[in-house]
C-alpha cells in the first residue's frame, strides 16, 4: 500500500511539474504573438511621427496653401506647388485602372464561372506570376519597348518618357491583385443563388453578371481599391519610364514626375540635407500617405455598407 501510494503522489508531481510547463509555454507563445500582432501597429506609428514631424518642419518654410494650390513644382526657384505631381501620378493609375478594371474582372469571372477546375488550379497560379515580376523589369519593358512601339505605329509625337507607357504597364502589373482578391469574392458566392438562377431559368452569362457579381460587389469594389492603392505606391515604373518633369494638366503622351518618382529623385540626387528641397519630400510622402488612407477608409466603408452575409 506504501508503494502505490508513494507512486500516486509520484504521478500527481509529475501531472502538476507538467501542468506547470505547458502553462508557461502558452504564456510564452502568447507574449511572441501578441508583440507580433503589435509590432505593426508600433511601425506604422513610428512612420506616421517621423513623417509628419519633418512634414511640419517643411510648412514651417513654405506656405500649406501654396502647396497645396499652387500648380508649380519648381524646388530649385523656391516654388513648392503639389498639384503637379498629384496629377502626375493620379494620370498613371488612372491609365493603369482603366486596362486592369476589365481585364481582371473579366478573368476573375471566368476563372470562377466559366472555367473548369483542372484548368483553374494552374491559370490562377499562373496569373499571379506576374504580381511577382520585379516592377524595375516593367519600368525597363514600358521605356524600351511600349514607348518606342506606340511611337512608331500610333503617336508619332509621343515624348520618350510619357505618362501612358508606364500607366499601361502598371495596370497589366496589378492584374492579378484585381483578379484573384475579385475571383475570391466570386467564389465564396453561395452555389445555392447560382442554382436558383438557373431553376428560374437564367443563362450563365445572366447568372454571373446579374446575380454572382451584385453580390460579391464589396469584394470586387476592395480588390479595386486595393489595385489603386498599389498603382498610387508604385515607384520604379514611373521613376524609369515617365520622367521628371512635373507637368500640370499635360497630355498622357508627355513627360510627367510622380510623387513617388520625385522621391526617389531627391534622395538618390544631390540635394542637401535640411534644405527646403529635401523637407518637401516628407511633405510629399504625407500626401501620398493621405491618399492611400482615404482609398482604404472608402474601401472599409463600402465593405461594411455593401456586404453580404450569407
Amino acid at each position: 500500500m506504501a508503494v502505490e501510494a508513494r507512486g500516486a503522489r509520484s504521478r500527481e508531481g509529475d501531472w502538476r511539474r507538467n501542468s506547470r510547463a505547458r502553462e508557461v509555454r502558452e504564456r510564452v507563445v502568447k507574449v511572441l504573438l501578441t508583440a507580433c500582432a503589435y509590432l505593426s501597429i508600433f511601425t506604422t506609428v513610428g512612420i506616421v511621427i517621423v513623417l509628419f514631424e519633418e512634414t511640419v518642419r517643411f510648412f514651417l518654410d513654405v506656405s500649406v496653401w501654396e502647396f497645396l494650390t499652387s500648380t508649380r513644382w519648381v524646388p530649385s526657384r523656391g516654388e513648392f506647388g503639389v498639384l503637379p505631381l498629384v496629377y502626375g501620378t493620379l494620370m498613371a493609375t488612372f491609365i493603369a485602372i482603366a486596362v486592369a478594371l476589365p481585364i481582371g474582372l473579366l478573368t476573375a469571372i471566368y476563372l470562377s464561372e466559366y472555367a473548369p477546375n483542372s484548368l483553374r488550379r494552374w491559370l490562377k497560379p499562373a496569373l499571379e506570376i506576374l504580381a511577382g515580376v520585379p516592377t524595375v523589369v516593367y519600368g525597363y519593358f514600358a521605356l524600351t519597348f511600349i514607348t518606342p512601339f506606340f511611337k512608331d505605329s500610333l503617336f508619332p509625337g509621343m515624348d520618350t518618357f510619357n505618362a501612358l507607357a508606364p500607366g499601361l504597364i502598371m495596370g497589366v502589373m496589378i492584374i492579378p491583385t484585381v483578379a484573384s482578391v475579385s475571383e475570391d469574392a466570386i467564389y465564396a458566392v453561395p452555389r445555392s443563388l447560382r442554382e436558383g438562377a438557373y431553376a428560374l431559368g437564367a443563362t450563365r452569362r445572366e447568372t454571373a453578371t446579374k446575380i454572382v457579381i451584385p453580390a460579391a460587389l464589396s469584394g470586387i469594389v476592395a480588390a479595386v481599391i486595393l489595385g489603386v492603392s498599389r498603382a498610387i505606391g508604385e515607384t520604379m515604373i514611373v521613376t524609369i519610364a515617365m520622367g521628371a518633369q512635373a507637368n500640370w494638366l499635360g497630355s498622357p503622351l508627355e513627360g510627367m514626375q510622380a510623387m513617388t518618382a520625385y522621391i526617389v529623385q531627391v534622395v538618390g540626387g544631390e540635394t542637401p540635407r535640411g534644405s527646403v528641397a529635401f523637407k518637401s519630400i516628407f511633405a510629399v510622402g504625407s500626401a501620398l500617405f493621405l491618399m492611400t488612407l482615404a482609398l482604404n477608409l472608402i474601401s472599409y466603408w463600402f465593405v461594411r455598407r455593401f456586404r453580404e452575409i450569407y
